[in-house]
């Protein structure tokens, strides 16, 4: 790979932190490794082909232009959990996975047995996700950013949300929204 391929991947991957909280190729392993899945599997999953998912975990690509596999992503990234505390059994990660295939994508804070607690409401993970998601489909986080700068002296509290959920990572978003719930 010659200096300007380098270069420009490493800008990829620098895009995929804003916009995602991670590289990709990092946050797709992950899943790989949490689920179960080889690179195929996850594609067919996401609904991508397994070229594209290279050329994304690679950073070869920066952005994944479909919002609806963005939202199975986070599907994904939501299972992974359920699975990794065992709140979800293999076998039903495996027909989840099925379940998130063949989604379309909703509407944001959509309330499905996919992205809800055992309570029947939103977690606050998947709402942080689906606020991130939104932002961040409309501006890269260095625009989000700008954004909370300008709004800063006459709206703080606006300004404040935006650089928390709009541009900065989902833990610190999460860990924000359950720190002003006391």
């Amino acid at each position: 790979m010659d200096a300007a391929q380098q270069e420009a991947t490493a800008r990829a991957r620098e895009l995929q932190r804003n916009w995602y909280g991670e590289p990709l190729g990092a946050l797709f392993r992950k899943l790989i490794e949490d689920l179960g899945l080889n690179q195929a599997r996850l594609a067919a999953v996401l609904g991508l082909s397994a070229p594209m998912l290279s050329q994304l975990m690679s950073g070869q690509r920066a952005k994944i232009g479909n919002p609806a596999v963005v939202q199975r992503v986070q599907l994904l990234q939501e299972l992974a959990a359920q699975a990794a505390d065992g709140s979800v059994s293999a076998a039903e990660a495996i027909e989840r996975m099925d379940e998130i295939k063949k989604s379309q994508g909703g509407s944001v804070l959509s309330n499905t047995t996919q992205t809800t607690s055992g309570s029947g409401a939103p977690t606050v993970k998947r709402v942080v996700r689906e606020i991130q998601s939104l932002l961040r489909s409309v501006a890269a986080a260095g625009d989000i950013i700008d954004a909370a700068d300008a709004l800063s002296p006459s709206h703080p509290e606006l300004a404040e949300f935006l650089r928390v959920y709009g541009a900065g990572r989902t833990s610190d978003a999460v860990s924000h929204y359950q720190s002003h719930q006391n």
